[in-house]
């Protein structure tokens, strides 16, 4: 097994451990957000969304009562979790690789209709994504994506080496894997699903605690690292990393919520077992997005730091807008067929299997 494989199982099995009155990074909690329609649902989001800045004033053209929460239509009901332990496969992924397309102090899911309120963003994916993106203005926007199906909108906060930018060059790695054993359970994200993943108000301690944490922050050969190193090696190959990794058990009713991420948890074990499932308040499996970001910094790291503060702060945003069929052709190919694929979703060491997608990168 390798290291990223064993730490992350021991993330996973720890996020079971974690107690259901704690509300860490996206853990569904058992008090969860107050009622939808309720007076408390805004009074809930100021304090939960997990962000220093001013509460949003505003809500989303999605809300239809400005409550926080956007119903999915329809909703995904009749569901539970899956307990199957399918033929062991080691992979069951494929990468969406998408590249930076601009920095802004927008956030369309904490702050929407709102521009210049959030602190400073990098965004990816979609050319368009600004305060006042909705599912329909993604849909109707350009990509950086290998897969111009995938109109997604993809965000963290910028990082800073003293006040120069350093943006990711090229196309990062941002997967899609199954978060559950039963990876043949693992459907599609329902269009205009979004949420948030971590918090910049979160501990140093919550942050290397987190159910998403991988490595925390790498540069040459030190690792797991909640902060930034404070030098790393000066050569041309080293680059600032980090592994992160979304819940990925919805709730099957909302595409959003108050806080951006009680429609959302982490797998959880199944008691007896090493088994990955879905809560029972969370049960649909969807795919487990893990951003892998490479930064082009090294040397002296004293003066580098996120938009957000500093390195613990980590966090980022998910906006779905994937094109419907091509996203259900690659969970079902590579996630639900137990493959390692790549942004066509071809598997080298399985050619046999084919790819879900052309030469182009789009649907033959």
């Amino acid at each position: 097994m390798s290291r990223r494989s064993k730490y992350l199982s021991a993330t996973l099995i720890a996020s079971a451990l974690l107690p259901a009155s704690v509300g860490l990074g996206g853990v569904a909690t058992s008090a969860g957000p107050p009622a939808p329609h309720s007076a408390a649902a805004q009074s809930f989001a100021a304090a939960h969304s997990g962000h220093a800045m001013a509460a949003s004033t505003a809500t989303s053209p999605e809300d239809p009562d400005g409550d926080g929460y956007i119903p999915a239509d329809p909703p995904v009901t009749g569901v539970t979790p899956s307990t199957q332990n399918p033929p062991h496969r080691y992979f069951h992924e494929f990468q969406a690789n998408c590249s930076v397309t601009h920095t802004r102090p927008d956030d369309p899911i904490v702050y929407p209709q709102q521009p210049g309120t959030s602190h400073d963003h990098t965004f990816m994916g979609n050319t368009t994504t600004d305060a006042s993106s909705t599912t329909a203005s993604l849909e109707a926007g350009g990509t950086t994506c290998k897969a111009p199906g995938d109109r997604s909108g993809y965000w963290m906060p910028t990082l800073y080496n003293g006040d120069r930018q350093v943006l990711p060059v090229g196309p990062q790695v941002i997967y899609y894997k199954a978060g559950v054993t039963d990876y043949t359970s693992v459907r599609p994200f329902p269009k205009g699903l979004r949420f948030v993943v971590g918090s910049p108000m979160q501990s140093a301690d919550e942050f290397r605690h987190h159910p998403g944490f991988v490595e925390g922050w790498e540069c040459g050969d030190s690792y797991f690292n909640t902060e930034f190193p404070a030098t790393c090696p000066g050569r041309a190959d080293v680059q600032l990393n980090i592994r992160f990794q979304a819940p990925s058990c919805w709730d099957g009713r909302y595409l959003d919520t108050p806080d951006h991420k009680s429609h959302m948890a982490y797998p959880v074990v199944k008691p007896g077992t090493n088994d990955n499932v879905c809560p029972a308040d969370h049960p649909v499996a969807v795919p487990m997005i893990e951003f892998k970001m490479a930064f082009p910094v090294n040397g002296d790291m004293s003066k580098v730091r996120l938009a957000s503060g500093p390195g613990h702060s980590f966090h980022y945003d998910f906006f779905n807008a994937w094109d419907a069929p091509t996203l259900r052709a690659l969970v079902d190919h590579c996630v639900v067929g137990g493959l390692q694929c790549n942004a066509r979703g071809y598997d080298e060491t399985h050619p046999q299997a084919g790819a879900a997608l052309d030469e182009h990168y789009e649907l033959p």
